[in-house]
């Protein structure tokens, strides 16, 4: 121990015996927590000082100082108004019956968080200082200076990774800094102020009066963001004006939950093609649009009894614009022959124009038949040519300008597919990938036993990384933005012992897997400490939904807002790293059919259980489809596997027998590709030298062997040898050629710790380094649950 770090030591102790003593005259049991949480502020900023003496970053530990010393304030501003963080609690149902209890316990337990955060940072820092690790010091981010890339953001002329968050403190001064900085992220936003409808800053129906002139003060909202910092801007669908409602009676029929208003009707085009090539021209080439222009929030259009939309009447109805559009689609598909449409579903229709359909459908009844494809292939085409529209007026007036939705990720991996989403057509339209992916570290709070993936893994991950697999499969070169990352809080599930390692290692993992901009859900703190002025007094119904999120949420978790900014801080470190990582080839390819997905009751299920089969090889699993079989080099990929994808369109088969025919490998289990998308049964379809038909489609490690076994030799040079408690692997890791080596990252998304041995396959010995702490590991080592390693392997 220097000079120094002792003169710190024996005044850190000396305050800290004060403080104790003054406690001794109160009737406590311990060391009052905010005395001791901001003793220990002053020892981490007496720290820094050593550390800056010998020319160390601190820049990690500024960030820490700074939540410590904001929530050391939040905490006094909740305990000053119980009865308010009281009501808060009250508006989440799972706290709803202790919020008593919740509140009056908030204030300790946030200072007890900020305690806990202070002690790890000053023991990292410690390490630091005495010369035990060596951290890679940070990029920092030039909010004012991004520059969007082909594939990649760039700040200080590196790859950089963005992190903020959504629906931001509203009411405060995008300016202030307070709450845009490098702690809480400063990307401005064009779309903050959710509810009510009306809303400013965001690009919603109401900038358009109905004689045609421009409401200037809300057009306002958008153009004065300051064109300083990189940002988004959002479409904001879920209000229309009266005056529309008034000339268009059928106007909210078929809308969704935040898209209040029926895509199909021919006023609402005309409007909002007036409000986006107005605003296009408006915010062109500004910083705000750096980002993109959000689409609109969360879509679908479901239309199946019995699903959780079915409290909102109107959306499971629809329009006489809708019908008549479904009766021209089914004209075209059916190329005018209404004895085939009639043989399909059993009708007896003289025309099209007659053709009629009930809604909500009844999945069960028609789930498999001609009628439930046809509209649920519809309706998904009707969802993309909305969005085809909407992209295509922007780019009238802006060509250049950047696109994305929010798509929610569960379009993709739920079993339901009446819901108007064919992400794949989406992701190819938009000129960014969009979604708001989510994870959790839980089960749901409404849950009745344990979930699946409790019995191996530490939190819920599938759903994001396979969605993500997906949409960068079939966008593998756009940049990729969670403009609503549901990683720390959702309306099912939030955890105020979250840990830093969750945190950590989700946010970690969706960057591995291609998100470029995560901007969280979401930061309602005014920087005294109080919520936002959306959640005081009394709310209506969307108000109290979004106030039913604040409780329990990051404002609550010191923990997990400065590990937020600590694991974006350590990415950017090792930026162009990830990005090696992640443009590592993708050899096995997941055949996705949504023919299947909309005739199949669990399909999606299903398919889940071969895709964790290929997750802890050392590979990224890829998908394949029609069109990217199409578009697609096969270059890219060493096999397709067909797996229990019975319904197949003649094209989708053509698809896979083309790649046959040009020398590719399609692994087939006997299930698959005997029916077309109206069920007609076919003979077994393909041929050819590379077809392998799988033996048992119930052998998952049969058909990963097999599929494997086509890989090119140079694909996995290393062997990772896992064993824990489970006897199961999950530990999912990546590989690619790095300064002479290669580079390696490991994540532990199991619920144990892993042993883990690392081999060379050609049988040479491998010293493994941490680059992110430049410690040497050997060839052997233990990763506790949700660890993270990223090592740079030498022979």
């Amino acid at each position: 121990m220097n000079t120094t770090t002792l003169t710190n030591y024996l005044s850190i102790t000396i305050g800290l015996w004060l403080i104790l003593s003054s406690c001794a005259s109160k009737d406590v049991m311990s060391v009052n927590k905010k005395d001791t949480a901001l003793a220990k502020i002053e020892q981490l900023s007496a720290m820094m000082d050593e550390a800056r003496a010998l020319s160390l970053d601190v820049k990690r530990e500024e960030t820490l100082l700074w939540f410590a010393e904001e929530f050391i304030k939040f905490a006094d501003w909740d305990e000053a108004h119980q009865p308010e963080i009281e009501r808060l609690f009250g508006y989440y149902a799972p706290y709803e019956d202790q919020k008593a209890k919740y509140a009056a316990e908030l204030p300790e337990f946030e200072r007890q968080k900020v305690i806990d955060i202070l002690d790890d940072g000053m023991a990292t820092l410690q390490q630091v200082i005495d010369g035990e690790i060596v951290r890679p010091p940070v990029n920092p981010i030039e909010w004012d200076n991004i520059e969007v890339a082909k594939d990649a953001l760039l700040s200080n002329g590196r790859p950089v990774f963005l992190f903020d968050y959504f629906s931001k403190s509203v009411g405060i001064p995008l300016t202030n800094t307070d709450v845009y900085n490098d702690h809480l992220g400063a990307i401005y936003h064009g779309g903050e102020n959710l509810y009510p409808v009306d809303h400013d800053r965001a690009i919603n129906s109401f900038l358009l009066n109905e004689d045609g002139t421009w409401d200037e003060e809300l057009v306002k909202e958008v153009t004065m963001i300051p064109n300083t910092n990189t940002g988004f801007l959002l479409y904001w669908n879920l209000g229309i004006p009266e005056w529309v409602e008034k000339k268009e009676p059928q106007v909210r029929k078929g809308r969704s939950l935040f898209t209040g208003y029926d895509v199909d009707n021919p006023l609402v085009r005309d409007v909002w093609g007036k409000i986006v090539r107005h605003t296009g021209e408006l915010t062109q080439g500004k910083k705000v649009t750096q980002l993109g222009y959000i689409l609109n929030n969360e879509p679908h259009w479901y239309s199946e009894k019995d699903h959780w939309t079915a409290r909102y009447g109107e959306m499971l109805e629809i329009s006489t614009y809708t019908l008549d559009k479904f009766r021209a689609w089914l004209s075209k598909t059916y190329q005018g022959d209404i004895a085939a449409l009639n043989a399909n579903w059993g009708a007896s229709y003289t025309a099209f124009e007659e053709v009629d359909i009930e809604m909500p459908l009844d999945k069960t009844a028609l789930q498999g038949t001609p009628k439930w494809y046809d509209w649920c292939r519809y309706n998904m085409d009707r969802g993309t040519e909305w969005f085809q529209f909407i992209q295509d007026e922007l780019h009238e007036v802006n060509p250049d300008a950047d696109t994305h939705i929010k798509i929610m990720s569960r379009m993709f991996t739920e079993d339901t597919r009446s819901h108007g989403i064919d992400l794949e057509a989406l992701t190819e339209l938009t000129t960014m990938i969009g979604d708001d992916a989510k994870a959790s570290g839980g089960r749901k709070l409404t849950a009745k036993k344990p979930e699946s993936w409790e019995d191996k893994y530490a939190y819920r991950w599938a759903e994001l990384a396979s969605t993500y697999d997906f949409m960068e499969s079939v966008s593998p070169d756009k940049i990729h933005v969670n403009s609503e990352t549901h990683f720390i809080s959702s309306s099912a599930w939030r955890d105020m012992e979250t840990t830093p390692d969750y945190i950590r290692s989700v946010y970690w993992l969706a960057t591995l897997h291609g998100m470029d901009v995560g901007i969280s859900w979401f930061w309602a703190r005014d920087p005294d400490g109080s919520p936002e002025d959306r959640l005081e007094g009394e709310l209506d119904f969307f108000d109290g939904a979004l106030a039913g999120s604040y409780a329990g949420s990051v404002n609550m978790q010191p923990q997990s807002a400065n590990e937020v900014a600590q694991v974006t801080m350590d990415m950017n470190a090792v930026s162009e790293e990830i990005m090696a990582l992640r443009a590592q080839r993708r050899p096995i390819r997941l055949f996705h059919s949504e023919t299947s997905a909309i005739n199949k009751a669990k399909h999606m299920s299903e398919q889940a259980p071969l895709y964790e089969a290929f997750y802890f090889e050392g590979i990224p699993v890829g998908y394949a489809t029609e069109k990217i079989l199409k578009k697609q080099s096969a270059d890219d990929w060493d096999a397709v596997i067909v797996y229990r994808t019975e319904y197949a369109t003649d094209t989708e088969v053509a698809a896979l027998q083309d790649y046959l025919d040009e020398g590719g490998v399609v692994l087939v289990d006997e299930l698959s590709l005997l029916r077309d998308q109206y069920g007609e049964e076919r003979d077994f379809p393909l041929e050819g030298k590379g077809l392998k038909m799988i033996k048992s489609a119930d052998d998952l490690a049969q058909i990963r062997a097999m599929a494997m076994s086509y890989m090119s030799t140079e694909t996995l040079p290393v062997e990772i040898i896992e064993s824990n408690e489970q006897n199961a692997k999950t530990c999912t890791w990546r590989i690619v050629p790095y300064k002479g080596g290669y580079l390696v990252n490991i994540l532990n998304i199991g619920k144990e710790p892993s042993e883990l041995k690392i081999r060379m396959k050609n049988g040479e010995k491998v010293k493994a380094t941490d680059l992110l702490t430049q410690q040497e590991l050997g060839d052997e080592m233990t990763l506790r649950t949700n660890g993270v390693l990223l090592l740079h392997l030498q022979s």
